[in-house]
């Protein structure tokens, strides 16, 4: 009996210790492998390869009708009380947040301009500048044709009506003086005092005896002035002389030259103090009329100042201190 039971736990103890392995669960998991190996290497089929089927289907048309519906819905949904997609807390918050933004942009834009303007004077700008005359002007005309040159005798007439003798005398003072008409001492607003430029005094070129300029007669009369320069003094207590002569062309075609009231630029109507201040302020004018200029003959004219401080010869600036045009009369 004991050698029996002996051999019966030995058995137990080694079926124990070496349990038996499935083998179909092992087989299964193999194949599987095998499988997946085998699909990664397998060509694509001509249906997948097919990429129209993935495409996205076309929405069928929407009717007018539909189209209608969904835009009432957009502007107000009903359901869920919203206007335009937003519900009246966000439209709120919105134009609130809008509201303050542009509140900020305009007093932001405010107080530059307040300190702008309190920095700056009206009446003392901080740049002058001084206008170009027009390059290359011509003044070309028939004397027996009226339509040639009646555009210069309208822009003269427009030019002088402020300066006939009655508003002259109304607004203006009349002058004796030849020095600067100085004018500081008053208040920095006060309204300054202009010396009268009468038109009578351009003589022949006024308009008053002859309305034509001279253009009907083929002696014209062209109009020169200075800019105008807050506070400039030219000359340095001199007047301003003004001579003309030829550029380009034969001397002899300009012939005899007559200016009105004479060839200088009076003191008496320097300086000038700004249009907020010099309100009936008229700038003095010298009236050239070119009594003997020869027939169709084409010249060039340049007519310059001349005085202390005047430059009229720089080789950069050929607009400082002159002023050229081309001249051609006919018959």
């Amino acid at each position: 009996m004991e050698p029996n039971s002996t051999e019966g736990g030995a058995e137990e103890a080694l079926l124990k210790n070496h349990p038996p392995n499935p083998p179909h669960k092992a087989h299964k998991h193999e194949l599987e492998e095998a499988q997946e190996e085998l699909a990664e290497h397998q060509p694509l089929e001509q249906e997948d390869l097919n990429f129209e089927k993935w495409k996205r289907k076309p929405l069928p048309k929407r009717t007018l009708h539909q189209k209608i519906d969904d835009l009432k819905t957009y502007l107000w949904n009903a359901e869920t009380n919203e206007f335009m997609g937003r519900s009246g807390k966000s439209w709120s918050l919105i134009l609130c947040f809008y509201a303050a933004l542009y509140m900020f942009l305009a007093a932001m834009f405010g107080g530059c301009m307040c300190c702008l303007m309190w920095s700056i004077s009206p009446y003392h700008p901080t740049y002058n500048d001084r206008v170009m005359p027009p390059d290359g002007h011509e003044i070309a005309f028939n004397a027996s044709d009226r339509k040639s040159w009646k555009k210069y005798t309208k822009s003269m007439e427009e030019y002088l009506r402020p300066y006939n003798d009655n508003a002259q005398e109304r607004k203006n003072i009349h002058c004796q003086q030849e020095r600067y008409f100085m004018q500081d001492d008053l208040d920095e607003s006060a309204e300054r005092k202009a010396c009268q430029f009468k038109r009578s005094w351009l003589g022949d070129c006024s308009g008053l005896q002859d309305p034509h300029y001279g253009y009907s007669q083929g002696k014209p009369c062209i109009l020169l002035r200075m800019n105008r320069i807050l506070g400039y003094l030219p000359g340095h207590g001199k007047p301003i002389n003004v001579t003309c002569g030829v550029k380009k062309g034969p001397p002899e075609a300009l012939g005899e030259l007559q200016f009105f009231p004479k060839s200088l630029f009076d003191l008496k109507y320097y300086p000038y103090y700004g249009k907020l201040r010099h309100v009936n302020y008229s700038s003095p004018v010298v009236a050239v009329r070119f009594a003997g200029v020869q027939y169709d003959t084409h010249i060039q004219v340049q007519c310059k100042l001349n005085g202390k401080g005047i430059i009229n010869d720089s080789p950069t600036d050929r607009y400082l201190g002159s002023m050229t045009f081309s001249l051609d009369v006919g018959a």
